[in-house]
């Protein structure tokens, strides 16, 4: 029997789907420390991993003839595991891609919607107990509805994202990527981001993260964009240059920002934290049961067939 470590707490309903493996449950919130993660690999055939689990070259060089042989990544994204040196220890790694897409896209969309119409702004001032009631100048904000979205990065959260601006709120979709895409929606094509930037009045980044996109937003693209265009990250922390976004928000060089990821996750600058306008959520990008649920359910498809000498489902 298959010894497997499913290093965080997962949802009860997935649980069951481990049948005929040897489990053994870490239940904690927290990431793996050093020590952990060397001996999960010396002393289990598997793990179950996901953010914070830095798994890199080092920890892979300080034990190099691995027990395990399979890092199934509970999430899309697997920046934190350095795939290249896993493969040359023998270890395929996985991920959860799909279940993501959707929950992913209403994430942004949350966000687009709170830093346009002030939400965040709005809910601290009605706590606060110092609102004092409607008048027409109030809290004026961005009208969405019709406003130009660029999406940098038209994979599947890309798209999904795009339709429901598209679609939902009539919004034309520009698009920044290696190379134009066949879509379901009409969507002009960019190679140039900071000239899309300077276009549109809303950027959403939806990409992964990867030496090549670390720091994708920087100052370069901050300026190009227009003093009331917003930034919405849902992608990773390090795709935005942070000191160059608290820059420009704090000279109110663009109209605000909506962030669910951080470069430093999860430490989050008391800069960012004390602006106005930027609405700061804690990673719920994913946050909803059905959809970890389902993600727990994608990492045990792929240990299960693993195990059973078939290719997994999602290997990266």
């Amino acid at each position: 029997m298959k010894k497997v470590l499913i290093a965080r707490v997962l949802p009860d309903e997935v649980y069951p789907a481990l049948k005929g493996l040897e489990v053994v449950r870490r239940d904690l919130t927290t990431p793996l420390d050093g020590a952990e993660m060397r001996a999960a690999l010396r002393e289990y055939d598997g793990v179950m991993c996901t953010l914070g689990d830095q798994f890199s070259a080092q920890v892979f060089a300080d034990v190099p003839q691995p027990r395990c042989k399979v890092l199934a990544n509970f999430g899309v994204g697997f920046n934190h595991i350095d795939v290249a040196a896993a493969r040359a220890a023998g270890v395929t790694v996985t991920n959860t891609p799909g279940a993501v897409t959707d929950a992913t896209a209403d994430t942004a969309m949350t966000l687009m919607l709170m830093s346009a119409r002030r939400a965040g702004e709005g809910e601290r001032l009605v706590r606060s107990g110092a609102w004092e009631g409607w008048h027409p100048t109030q809290m004026l904000g961005l009208h969405l509805t019709g406003k130009t979205v660029g999406i940098v990065g038209m994979g599947r959260i890309g798209q999904a994202i795009a339709r429901r601006c598209h679609f939902g709120f009539g919004m034309p979709v520009h698009y920044f990527g290696r190379s134009p895409k066949e879509l379901d929606f009409d969507a002009v094509f960019h190679s140039d981001l900071a000239g899309m930037a300077a276009e549109v009045d809303v950027l959403v980044t939806a990409v992964a993260s990867n030496p090549q996109t670390r720091h994708l937003i920087n100052a370069d693209v901050l300026a190009a964009m227009r003093p009331h265009a917003r930034l919405i990250n849902i992608a990773r922390g390090d795709v935005v240059d942070e000191a160059a976004l608290i820059d420009a928000l704090q000279r109110g060089a663009i109209g605000g920002a909506g962030l669910d990821v951080y470069e430093f996750e999860p430490a989050v600058p008391q800069a960012l934290r004390d602006l106005d306008n930027v609405v700061l959520l804690p990673h719920l990008g994913t946050s909803t049961t059905e959809v970890r649920v389902d993600m727990g359910m994608m990492v045990v498809g792929n240990l299960q067939a693993f195990f059973r000498g078939d290719a997994p489902p999602n290997p990266v």
